[in-house]
């Protein structure tokens, strides 16, 4: 039992070290070393209760003893200190929004939303999500689930308030889920959950739609559904509530790739094969810890694993010899004059999806857009961070928040100018 115990204070360990220095390099490895920093960075206080209880046990049952016993619980004292760091560390995200909200949109900014919307700006992270993170139905929210779209059997669910005025003309957030573009990886029933409910609560309807998964399917049969699910929303989301004229994407990783694509090839015919005639803008874009540039042009990535799944499940083409293809699917050069307002958000520890494409795009968006672009980057951020609610995340959700009411406030400003 003994032994037991030090190997499980290694394991406790290298969950510390690994907060700090995940592995970026090996493609196995690198998703090891996500999951664990993911779920332990974000769920830090969590991870250190459970773990405290487990030597409590072993305690208890004799198995702390010796040098190794000795050792052993040194090394976890000593990691839960790095944890507990690691989550006071979390907390700077709050400046980390006010410096790239500021950045993007001005000093004044929060002067230019309507001040309905800014009253009710929360103040603090919400502690009792962060308390209880699997907790994620609202009982505040109404979410009607599996409306069926498309040419595919594709569903959407969306969700509002259930103290909303449903015959309103409420803003839209339509959000893209993520898992690598790939089956069993992630679907539209757990992912932006924390953001659209706490939208929801403000006025917003919020929809998530599915999309066909590879391998069953080929690029750009993926960005094809998402199209469809716009113009579903346009056609639509009337019906319950909603504002076809003013929709915002948002979506993380795959999901991030796919919104910002979305956004980013309005009325491009080749991705709405049937409805080449058909309007597909939007107001705006958040993505999270999205893939930019399927050709790695600039070296971003740290491995072939990125390129392997796009040759391999999605595209399932070489990018060698078939690069125009990889560009065509690429948000990165999709960029104009006329991209809308973008929210771009990334974590500098990353192991999945490099922080420097989400630098190289956000550089090249403020350099050619015409609209605003913010670009949000977290220190000690993992990928997926947002999926729970977490001192992080809440901080990131508050702002943006504050970037959709500051672009819906514009868009209600531009109605009253011509009105």
């Amino acid at each position: 039992m003994s032994t037991l115990f030090f190997l499980f204070s290694l394991v406790v360990g290298w969950q510390a070290w690994n907060l700090y220095h995940p592995n970026f390099t090996h493609r196995r490895w690198s998703v090891a070393s996500f999951f664990a920093g993911w779920l332990t960075g974000e769920l830090a206080l969590h991870v250190i209760f459970w773990q405290v209880l487990a030597v409590g046990f072993f305690v208890l049952v004799g198995a702390v003893w010796g040098f190794f016993g000795a050792l052993g619980f040194l090394i976890c004292t000593t990691a839960w200190a790095t944890i507990a760091y690691y989550y006071y560390e979390s907390t700077y995200a709050e400046a980390e929004v006010s410096l790239a909200l500021h950045s993007g949109l001005g000093a004044g900014f929060e002067s230019e939303i309507d001040e309905s919307m800014r009253a009710r700006f929360p103040d603090e992270p919400d502690r009792n999500l962060i308390r209880h993170p699997f907790k994620l139905r609202d009982p505040e929210v109404e979410t009607i689930r599996n409306i069926p779209y498309g040419d595919h059997r594709q569903t959407l669910d969306i969700r509002r308030s259930r103290f909303g005025d449903n015959d309103a003309k409420r803003p839209v957030l339509l959000q893209i889920h993520g898992g690598g573009w790939t089956e069993r990886w992630g679907s539209k029933n757990e992912q932006g959950l924390p953001l659209m409910n706490h939208m929801a609560k403000r006025g917003w309807v919020c929809v998530a739609n599915s999309y066909r998964l590879s391998p069953g399917a080929t690029f750009p049969e993926h960005i094809i559904d998402c199209k469809q699910a716009l113009l579903w929303v346009k056609d639509h989301i009337a019906e319950y509530g909603g504002d076809p004229d003013f929709i915002m994407v948002t979506g993380g990783s795959a999901g991030g790739h796919l919104s910002s694509l979305l956004t980013l090839s309005a009325n491009f015919p080749e991705f709405q094969p049937g409805a080449e005639d058909r309007d597909t803008s939007v107001q705006g874009c958040v993505p999270f810890y999205g893939v930019y540039d399927f050709t790695d042009a600039e070296g971003h990535y740290h491995h072939d694993g990125i390129i392997e799944l796009l040759e391999d499940s999605m595209l399932k083409l070489r990018l060698s010899s078939n690069e125009e293809s990889f560009k065509e699917a690429s948000p990165l050069h999709h960029i104009s004059e006329a991209a809308p307002p973008f929210m771009v958000i990334h974590g500098d520890l990353d192991t999945l999806v490099p922080v420097e494409s989400g630098r190289a795009f956000a550089d090249k968006l403020i350099g050619v857009s015409n609209n605003p672009v913010v670009y949000l980057e977290l220190a000690g951020a993992q990928h997926a961070f947002d999926v729970l609610p977490s001192v992080r995340s809440e901080h990131v959700k508050h702002g943006v928040e504050k970037f959709l009411a500051w672009n819906y406030s514009r868009y209600l400003a531009g109605k009253g100018s011509t009105s």
